[in-house]
């Protein structure tokens, strides 16, 4: 038996884990593993997402050369200093195919000198004292003072239904169009797997029906990634126009078998909860995924919420129960759940980044990285207007993630890419640097931004650099906070802009310079 202790071991070489060992690479901290149970990293791209492409946008040509820019439309490369370890080097295709994710990965493993240990499966963690012990089914134990994990959702999530063993999962379904060839099938699910799913069927099966309880949110009004993209939409149009296919909006009450098919029972939600038999040829399942929480024993088993399919956290990405134990990647987006893009890696790559910097700070005695500023309101203007018109953290986690900066008299400094809710808490103060003041910068969507449509040119929508009506914007634009004595004692919106430029001298810059101003003369 081998036994290694680590300051950190990682569970899991996909986007996140690599994500995290790399940034401790660079920093020098060597003390770190990550088990990976699989071959090869990523190795979740090798079976999905089942029709095999990706729906993270992927745009190499964007007319620019500034690299944060153009990470706004890059949805797949993690973050490195090497030029070579952007995946829009990979392909030009908008939305990729997804073994191209499994090459990339493993470049990134490869360049980066991350150390994995695959064929590592890891089959038991359990807490003594102060740190894990890690178990793996190939007999080696590690012990470490901190665990990560960064598994993802791997286990399929099962919905209260009677009868729901019989249908068959998404993750194993057959994907050849010809296995349903003149059959009726029923797809439970209403999500981006299932009208994938849906989309890839329907040129070889009789009927398809898509049925849920909740309505079809579209991710183009939600803002919401993981609702129903355009590219996956294609059954709507089959749906509204009449071609055979439907969305039945009910409760899936029961799956019965019946002969050679099934009997589903309905309750739906239109029809004042009519109930009604309908008879498919197959049933499948396209309900997503949730944490695996059965590898800890008693002494670290966290906390799950959001029907048990992810671990309760804290604004440190740690278990709400369980000290020492963090996470990392898609299962952090319980704190800001359907909310923004924490369960993506367009918008995990920056959450990661900023766990690191917490664990630095908390564990290692390191500040969070800050440039110092004159706290003038020309000096904090300046920085901020330059930082909203090029960053890709605070575009892509909007409303989660914030620059700040913090007043100390006459010094300033200012962070980058702090979780809000952390600042909140925890502050920003570090030695020689004790703040009663900050602003707190983020680019967000209005508050009912997913009440309006887009495409309705009736609806009252702001004209574009309007600053007497910035407040009422419902696009993404920037929110400057201002924070005294631990509460927020005034807000600044920017007009919206249509280019996403918010640098105009009278429109934007002059009000955020006076809004600055005023709250730094305020005693």
């Amino acid at each position: 038996m081998t036994v290694v202790t680590l300051d950190y071991l990682i569970i899991g070489a996909g986007p996140a884990g690599l994500q995290l060992a790399a940034l401790l690479e660079a920093e020098g901290r060597r003390d770190y593993l990550v088990l990976e149970a699989a071959d090869r990293p990523g190795a979740f791209f090798a079976r999905f997402p089942r029709h095999r492409q990706l729906i993270s946008i992927n745009k190499p040509h964007t007319g620019g050369q500034d690299p944060e820019l153009n990470l706004r439309l890059d949805w797949n490369s993690l973050l490195s200093d090497d030029p070579e370890l952007l995946f829009t080097r990979y392909t030009e295709r908008y939305f990729p195919p997804a073994d191209l994710m499994l090459r990339y990965l493993g470049d990134f493993a490869e360049r980066t000198r991350v150390k994995v240990r695959y064929h590592a499966r890891v089959e038991r963690v359990s807490r003594d004292g102060g740190g894990f012990t890690v178990r793996t089914t190939a007999g080696e134990t590690f012990t470490a003072r901190r665990v990560v994990v960064a598994t993802g959702v791997p286990r399929p999530y099962e919905p209260a239904i009677e009868g729901f063993e019989l249908a068959e999962n998404y993750a194993d379904m057959p994907v050849d169009p010809r296995d349903f060839l003149d059959q009726r099938v029923l797809i439970i699910g209403k999500g981006n797997s299932a009208f994938e799913t849906a989309d890839a069927l329907m040129e070889t099966t009789t009927v398809i029906h898509v049925a849920g309880p909740s309505s079809v949110h579209m991710a183009w009004r939600t803002h919401f990634v993981g609702h129903l993209r355009a590219v996956n939409n294609n059954f709507l149009d089959t749906y509204q126009l009449k071609s055979a296919n439907a969305i039945l909006d009910g409760t899936v009450r029961r799956i019965e078998r019946d002969g050679a098919g099934f009997t589903v029972t309905f309750s739906f939600s239109r029809a004042d909860e009519v109930v009604k038999r309908l008879r498919y040829d197959r049933v499948l399942a396209c309900t997503g995924f949730r944490f695996d929480a059965s590898i800890f024993d008693e002494t670290c088993r966290p906390d799950l919420v959001i029907a048990d399919r992810f671990p309760a956290q804290t604004d440190e990405w740690e278990s709400t129960n369980v000290p020492g134990l963090y996470f990392a990647g898609t299962i952090s987006q319980v704190r800001d759940f359907k909310r923004s893009t924490s369960g993506f890696i367009h918008g995990f790559r920056y959450a990661v980044r900023a766990l690191h910097r917490v664990l630095e700070r908390r564990h290692h005695d390191e500040p969070w990285p800050a440039a110092k500023l004159d706290a003038t309101a020309e000096s904090i203007t300046g920085a901020v207007i330059a930082r909203v018109n090029r960053t890709s953290a605070l575009w892509q986690q909007f409303g989660f993630l914030a620059d700040v900066v913090t007043v100390a008299g006459a010094d300033a400094r200012y962070h980058e890419e702090v979780p809000v809710d952390y600042f909140a808490r925890a502050g920003l103060a570090a030695d020689g640097h004790e703040p009663d003041r900050a602003f707190v910068v983020t680019l967000e969507y209005g508050p009912d931004h997913d009440k309006v449509d887009p495409f309705d040119i009736s609806v009252g929508r702001i004209a574009q650099d309007a600053v007497g009506q910035a407040h009422d914007a419902a696009y993404l634009h920037p929110v400057v906070r201002f924070h005294r004595g631990g509460a927020v004692a005034a807000v600044h919106h920017l007009a919206e802009n249509l280019e996403n430029q918010w640098d105009r001298p009278e429109v934007h810059v002059r009000p955020l310079a006076d809004f600055v101003g005023r709250c730094l003369d305020v005693r």
